[in-house]
């Protein structure tokens, strides 16, 4: 069994619009980076089990890029989704949105790969989550 990482962040903001900010594409393509050198210029999200993603992730200089891709395993609408990751590792990632006074707490854990060190994964989820954050609270 792979080792697993949990990020969180408090969203201060009512679920419907936490689960629509998370779930559409015009969206994604807002706040999936993890820092402000890279971005994400595309998405595609059929948020459905068994359905697939697409995240384009770039560095904006053009160094750097690769496709975040998945298939839904859970959708549970406002509360929880669960995916597989493409590629050999098939690594598996759950998110929950749990209520609370003034917003929702989002709750991503997800399977380690190997290639980096643990703590840069943390790092990158949380920066990501992070931006999630800061994205749905200014709009």
């Amino acid at each position: 069994m792979k080792p697993k990482i949990t990020v969180e962040v408090f969203v201060n903001a009512p679920i419907g619009k936490i689960w629509k900010y998370w779930s559409e594409p015009k969206h994604i393509v807002n706040w999936n980076f993890a820092s402000d050198d890279w971005c994400a210029p595309e998405a595609v999200n059929d948020l459905r089990i068994r359905g697939k993603f697409n995240w384009r992730m770039e560095a904006k200089d053009g160094s750097a890029g690769f496709d975040f891709e998945g298939t839904y395993t859970i959708v549970e609408e406002n509360r929880r989704i669960a995916y597989v990751m493409e590629g050999v590792d098939a690594r598996t990632v759950s998110i929950k949105f749990v209520l609370e006074e003034g917003g929702c707490k989002v709750v991503e854990t997800f399977e380690t790969e190997e290639e980096n060190p643990l703590e840069m994964q943390r790092f990158g989820w949380q920066a990501i989550l992070d931006n999630f954050k800061k994205y749905v609270e200014k709009n």
